[in-house]
């Protein structure tokens, strides 16, 4: 059996006397904002589901619902990774559980640039998706117990250090990602305006003979060339002959990210047993004024049944479902709300921007709102959370519909106030949950609790992203068939080399689009593409609503489940309740 060293180990890194505290915060942001490039995942996006198209999606190329579900992979392994990493955590120390996490981040780059050289979407899956998700949790917990510990006398600070880097990591890889992109990208090669290229369609696939070989020939219509890439030109390419330059980038980066969380790794410190800041002393209240804080602790294993684990587990999910959706898809979505009735502004780079911007306002929710929680309490913080964050996801598709029908900057900015104003709440939901952990269950176990909640971060990787392009890929469909409809038969099968009782056929080769409708769609014909989220935003601010009822409903933990106070030194369960001993383990904090 692999025997970890010595020098891996939380006895290794106990800080000596004197140790200044400020030393460890870089570590765990160095970490975060490694593992928080996952937040710029849509970056790919658009590379991804053109690899062999080079400039526009070929016949076998992969589906964007496809390639977002990597990044719900990987947000599934990080909660299921992180549930199993929580009690490793407290046994092995953060060193360790970090090293681990830069192996799995790193060598799931390296694995998914093999599986896009390949176009082998498993690997990709298996690369990013399982193993990089389980470096994802490993990474997201190897901070937050230690910085909780060296920050009693500020939890939502500490908190909010912990994981501010992970919000913020989008910040760095966006331009990061957008240059290498850019840097390894090659266009395939272009053939001339369709009017001006033989062309044959079988099975809704259009070909072309070059060199004497029947090749797939790509079509592209001017609003998808002026989103790939600058210069792009609209007319006829040959699949197979570009490059994206994502399989690069991702060998790249899987070197980069592995190198700075090892250093980072070795920088942790512990503080020593009893330690606590100069001059600071546990305030002492009336056990009545006691609140949602304890000064008690609950074992790990205990706090799976009690109601609050459940009750929090619900705020976490649905609060997360309701963002990651979004972010998932983000820079196609401000696309396609606002790019065709604004495509002087939203353009590519203001696309990358948007995304740039995420990871800002993501990372100084999770600062600013844990921070904001310390005077104004947990509970009190996430009921903003829900409240606010329900009308502004339902003001959307009232700013969607205004921009279709007129397109004007002041609903831009509207969407942009809207959506970055949600972003610093998730954020500052993930921020903040560790420290309502630490106020409902205790100190001694919040790590290894907080592992055990973020299964419900799993679960929302899952629903998010499932939710948000099951609903677009409905509606998409349905806005073809209408658009369809109004296209002259005759026009429709010059432009598309099928009838209209091919239309399935050419949907699934990819053949067809909203906006090569929208070119030969009759004169007056409105957008239909601004529209295709509404429905999605409905159901997160229901999702918010369910949230803010489990909020609401919080209250102290049982004493029943607290570790009476011999049991505290053995880090097990206790086998006798404190109200039969009549032993407490110290004097309560105040309340929120």
């Amino acid at each position: 059996m692999f025997k970890i060293p010595s020098f891996m180990l939380k006895d290794a890194i106990v800080a000596k006397p004197g140790f200044n505290r400020w030393l460890v915060p870089p570590a765990s942001i160095a970490i975060h904002l490694c593992i928080g490039s996952a937040y710029a995942w849509s970056i790919y996006n658009p590379a991804l589901i053109r690899e062999i198209g080079g400039i526009a999606p070929a016949a076998e190329d992969w589906s964007l619902s496809s390639v977002v579900w990597i990044f719900s992979v990987a947000i599934l392994f990080l909660g299921l990774s992180a549930a199993v990493a929580g009690k490793w955590l407290e046994k092995v120390g953060p060193r360790c559980v970090g090293t681990t996490a830069a192996f799995c981040w790193g060598g799931g780059y390296i694995i998914g640039s093999i599986g896009i050289m390949t176009h082998q979407l498993w690997l990709l899956y298996l690369g990013y998706g399982v193993i990089g998700g389980c470096g994802l949790g490993l990474g997201y917990v190897s901070p937050v117990s230690t910085l909780i510990r060296w920050y009693p006398d500020r939890r939502g600070l500490a908190t909010g250090m912990a994981i501010m880097g992970f919000g913020g990591g989008a910040i760095i890889a966006v331009p990061l990602k957008s240059w290498l992109l850019g840097l390894y990208a090659k266009a395939p090669d272009y053939l001339g305006p369709l009017a001006d290229v033989q062309t044959t369609v079988e099975n809704g696939i259009r070909y072309v003979q070059v060199a004497g070989a029947k090749v797939e020939a790509i079509v592209v219509s001017a609003s998808q060339a002026e989103a790939a890439f600058e210069g792009a030109k609209a007319g006829v390419y040959v699949a197979g002959t570009g490059n994206t330059g994502a399989a690069s980038t991702f060998l790249t980066l899987g070197i980069v990210y592995f190198v700075v969380m090892i250093l980072a790794s070795f920088a942790y410190r512990i503080p020593a047993p009893g330690w606590k800041p100069e001059g600071w002393e546990p305030p002492q209240e009336d056990p009545a004024k006691q609140g949602l804080i304890t000064r008690n602790h609950v074992h790990i294993d205990t706090a799976l049944r009690t109601p609050q684990f459940y009750q929090l587990w619900i705020v976490l999910c649905f609060n997360v479902t309701a963002g990651i959706g979004v972010i998932s898809v983000s820079k196609t979505m401000i696309y396609e709300i606002f790019g065709n009735g604004m495509p002087t502004i939203v353009d590519g780079a203001f696309t990358a921007t948007y995304v740039l911007m995420i990871s800002v306002f993501n990372a100084m929710g999770r600062l600013g709102w844990s921070t904001l929680s310390d005077y104004i309490g947990r509970k009190n913080t996430y009921t903003v959370f829900f409240v606010l964050g329900s009308f502004l996801y339902l003001s959307i598709p009232l700013i969607a519909a205004e921009a279709g029908a007129s397109p004007s900057v002041m609903w831009l900015v509207m969407f942009y106030a809207a959506t970055m104003t949600i972003f610093t709440m998730y954020g500052g939901g993930f921020a903040t949950i560790p420290a309502y952990l630490a106020d409902i269950f205790g100190t001694k176990f919040v790590g290894g609790i907080h592992g055990r909640l973020l299964t419900a971060w799993s679960a929302a990787g899952v629903a998010g992203p499932f939710l948000i392009t099951f609903l677009r890929e409905r509606s998409v469909n349905a806005k073809i068939y209408e658009l369809a409809e109004k296209v002259d038969p005759t026009v429709f099968l010059q432009t598309f080399g099928e009838g209209k009782e091919k239309l399935a056929e050419l949907i699934a080769a990819k053949s067809i689009s909203v906006s090569r409708l929208m070119e030969v769609a009759p004169e007056g014909t409105i957008d239909p593409t601004p529209s295709l989220y509404n429905t999605t935003m409905y159901v997160m601010a229901g999702l918010l609503v369910a949230a803010l009822i489990s909020n609401l409903l919080m209250k102290p933990v049982d004493p029943k489940y607290h570790m009476a106070e011999d049991a505290l030194g053995e880090g097990e369960a206790p086998t006798t309740k404190p109200a039969e001993t009549g032993k407490r383990t110290s004097a309560p904090m105040p309340a929120e």
